[in-house]
């Protein structure tokens, strides 16, 4: 009898197991964890299943064209200040997706610096959001809406001693999620804007 329920303990324990690590890799969390590991380890692949590239930069580059002044402000003496950049969107949405692989594939920023006339890089941009000394403070919040996630990702911003909430959306692959865009791009760079603003009035 003891045997019995010990095996059936063992069971219940086991099939809870499986399904709480299904539950876990099977979770938007995961994906982007995963995503993160690749990007730290320059492999591209892993990075692309978790990340759809071309619809990050797509959006992202949607999101910064639409903030001339605010670009004038984080990126002086770009064409950004004269309204060029929607002019040119398509070509810098191109570099922008360069950009990104080329800093997965070799972890520099200085590599993946952008080649083309127009003085916008999105990683730049990036950089004056979660800049180098920036730390990741955790995940804010989650929320499932049917097949789309939206994680809430907090990173500290020392220069302006704030934090910034970036909002990942994740589209439903199955057996795994996918990085689909940055939501909250305009507002982040109208946050940074102001603060740096600020920041430059009370020098």
């Amino acid at each position: 009898m003891k045997k019995i329920v010990i095996a059936l303990v063992l069971a219940g324990v086991l099939i809870g197991g499986y399904l709480y690590y299904r539950h876990v890799v099977g979770s938007p969390e995961y994906s982007l964890m995963q995503a993160a590991k690749a990007a730290q380890s320059h492999d591209a692949t892993t990075f692309a299943r978790y990340v759809d590239v071309e619809s990050v930069t797509g959006s992202l580059v949607d999101q910064i064209t639409t903030q001339g002044s605010v670009l004038g402000v984080l990126n002086p003496g770009g064409l950004a200040m004269k309204g060029a950049l929607g002019l040119i969107k398509p070509q810098l949405t191109k570099a922008a997706r360069r950009e990104v692989e080329q800093y997965i594939a070799t972890g520099s920023l200085e590599a993946a610096a952008p080649k083309h006339a127009v003085n916008v890089s999105i990683l730049g941009l990036a950089g004056k959001v979660v800049s180098p000394d920036s730390k990741f403070k955790g995940l804010k919040y989650s929320r499932e809406e049917g097949e789309q996630a939206f994680l809430g990702l907090e990173f500290t911003q020392p220069r302006y001693d704030t934090t910034v909430v970036v909002e990942v959306k994740m589209r439903n692959q199955g057996d795994y999620w996918q990085a689909t865009e940055i939501t909250n791009t305009g507002e982040i760079l109208k946050h940074v804007a102001r603060m740096e603003k600020s920041k430059l009035l009370s020098r």
